[in-house]
């Protein structure tokens, strides 16, 4: 009986141990699951840190972009409308400049209606005249506006109109000059009316 007693006893030692070993093995999963649990709770504040500052350099960026497309927007539409305005006042400069020769052309005609002989009259209208052509010159010459070159008969500087007999030029080259020629830069702005020699 005795060593049923201590087989008894052993086996409720055994029980007492295993029950002890499943106890700590509880005990160590919820400390394990407690930790594990914590380690995920910080790994998600960590993840939502994150999150939320790439979420706020994105609206950053995003603002950033929306400013920048609005500045090129203004920019696009003030350079348009000082294309147009430049369009639209391109010829201020030149138009200025005529107004010398307009200015002559007054002072000869008062000239004119002046208290003077017939041919200082005459004499007076041809000053204003040459004042008046010298004015349109210096206003041309300030715009690159030039006359065409007469040397050399050109078909496209020059439009020859009438053909004559001449013993001063060969044939085929200019004669007379009817009307001036002008070029603007490179660009002809209207051909010199000519007569070519036969």
């Amino acid at each position: 009986m005795k060593e049923d007693n201590n087989k008894t006893e052993d086996i409720n030692n055994d029980v007492d141990i295993e029950e002890e070993l499943a106890q700590k093995q509880d005990e160590t999963t919820v400390d394990e699951d407690l930790k594990f649990a914590s380690l995920d709770e910080e790994f998600k504040i960590k993840m939502q840190n994150k999150v939320d500052k790439a979420n706020k350099e994105a609206k950053e960026a995003k603002d950033k972009l929306l400013r920048a497309y609005a500045d090129f927007e203004n920019f696009k539409k003030q350079i348009s409308k000082e294309k147009y305005s430049a369009i639209d006042y391109a010829s201020e400069k030149f138009a200025k400049d005529l107004l010398a020769p307009i200015d002559a052309l007054q002072m000869a005609i008062v000239s004119a209606k002046g208290d003077f002989e017939p041919s200082q009259v005459v004499q007076k209208l041809q000053e204003g005249m040459e004042l008046t052509l010298k004015a349109f010159n210096k206003a041309f010459e300030a715009h690159d506006i030039t006359e065409v070159e007469y040397d050399k008969f050109d078909p496209e500087l020059h439009n020859a109109v009438m053909k004559v007999d001449s013993q001063e030029v060969k044939a085929g080259e200019i004669v007379q000059v009817m009307q001036k020629g002008y070029q603007y830069k490179d660009r002809l702005l209207r051909e010199a009316m000519v007569s070519i020699a036969n």
